[in-house]
């Protein structure tokens, strides 16, 4: 494949950024950008986006944007964005318009595309400074829960996926408590940080942290869980595996007065060894991890959570999942966001995590609190956070490329949380006894 760079991709950073800085080029990428256009074209008439007149739902400023449809697809779309190649007002709308009539870019050849990315996450953090622009409480990358929601809670039987399950002694299924948070109402941009603490109090509380608890955190998620289980007079390990993350969220646990109650560790790699980290804990606590170590890495990913909590203690992590109406072409949009922030990025179903937790461990799930709508108003107001600190951004190093990634992150997300393709959960578990033994 060759590669051609263009005048109005020449400010771009080629090193940091070649998919966006060139555009590909081969023999008969004229013919497939045609048709890449005519696809488009139909599927933007489909969707009821207008793209000419005095107010067009996005403008297309560089044709080179259907080069890399032809070639890429969704991500081709959204490396054509983080290029300046198209623009729009309402971004999230036009995401959503493309995604529900189900545009496939490459046509027939889309499902010959292979997703960027690696399969187990290598344990990076996202910058410290890029999570202080995008969040309420200058910390957190994660979504949270609003005051306003009403949880309703149901006491349902699951399938178990436990080895023998149905058979001789062993329940074919088990209870789970089922809580769905109605959608938030009337939230403004200042309520943001109070729902991300709001978020963590409620991973606490079903990690039964409290007084005493000697707590795991893994991994940092950028020092709100820590902080917060460190004021409960809890003790806790917080474990990372990017250096880089430490200064950061030192800093963050002496300005909470907190740095005596919350030990900080490197660890060689995501997902610990035995080798690389030994303890038993009461609670152990995970933000958003689960979906970004791919399928091979969640399997290790919880034989730690089992192999590092003590019988009768509590896991509770939180999770963006897929629903059934993710679908192909979901999957293939997310292909951006694999190919720049989560290499191992996989959302695996709610059927998912029980099999996971029952085939890979002696930990069970017990507990499901859905959150959705409050995932959803946090998103969009973590990118409103965001683009109003655009020149802060820049001052901090992040280029106009890197800016409208982010932008296009949050709003691929809002889009896919609009649509129903995923869902926000968090999941308690503990350990599970089987004949009088865990």
């Amino acid at each position: 494949m060759v590669e051609a760079r263009l005048r109005h991709l020449e400010s771009i950073d080629i090193e940091q950024w070649p998919g966006v800085a060139t555009v590909p080029a081969s023999a008969f990428i004229a013919i497939r950008a045609r048709q890449a256009e005519a696809r488009f074209a139909k599927a933007c008439e489909n969707a009821g986006l207008v793209l000419v007149g005095n107010a067009p739902d996005l403008t297309i400023d560089h044709e080179e944007l259907f080069s890399r449809l032809a070639t890429t697809g969704w991500l081709g779309l959204a490396e054509s964005y983080m290029a300046g190649e198209w623009r729009t007002e309402k971004l999230s709308d036009v995401l959503v318009a493309l995604l529900s009539v189900g545009y496939r870019p490459r046509g027939r050849l889309s499902s010959a595309f292979h997703l960027p990315g690696q399969q187990v996450d290598n344990g990076g953090a996202l910058p410290h400074e890029l999570i202080r622009l995008s969040s309420g409480d200058g910390m957190s990358a994660f979504g949270g829960i609003f005051a306003s929601g009403v949880p309703t809670t149901l006491r349902t039987a699951v399938k178990s996926f436990v080895p023998g399950a149905g058979r001789n002694r062993e329940p074919g299924t088990h209870f789970v408590d089922i809580t769905r948070i109605s959608d938030p109402v009337a939230v403004e941009r200042d309520d943001l940080g109070e729902a991300q603490r709001r978020a963590v109090a409620t991973l606490l509380d079903s990690a039964r942290v409290k007084a005493g608890s000697h707590v795991l955190e893994f991994p940092s998620s950028g020092g709100a869980v820590a902080i917060m289980a460190a004021r409960r007079q809890a003790t806790v390990d917080s474990l990372t595996a990017d250096p880089q993350q430490i200064r950061g969220l030192q800093e963050t646990l002496v300005l909470a007065g907190v740095e005596n109650d919350v030990q900080v560790e490197v660890i060689p790699q995501a997902i610990p060894t035995q080798r690389d980290w030994q303890g038993h804990y009461d609670s152990i606590v995970s933000m958003e991890k689960l979906e970004v170590v791919g399928a091979s890495g969640a399997k290790r990913y919880v034989r730690s959570l089992d192999r590092l909590l003590t019988t009768g203690g509590h896991v509770a992590l939180q999770s963006l999942v897929a629903t059934e109406q993710l679908g192909v072409v979901g999957t293939e949009a997310i292909s951006m966001l694999k190919a720049y922030i989560w290499p191992a990025l996989k959302y695996p179903t709610v059927e998912d995590v029980h099999q996971l937790v029952d085939r890979e461990s002696s930990l069970r799930v017990v507990k499901e609190t859905h959150f959705a709508g409050h995932y959803l108003r946090s998103v969009q107001l973590q990118r409103e956070v965001f683009e109003g600190q655009s020149r802060e951004a820049a001052a901090d190093g992040f280029d106009a490329v890197y800016r409208r990634m982010w932008i296009y992150h949050y709003a691929l997300i809002e889009a896919l949380l609009r649509l129903g393709c995923l869902d926000a959960v968090q999941f308690a578990l503990t350990t599970r006894n089987r004949r009088g033994r865990r």
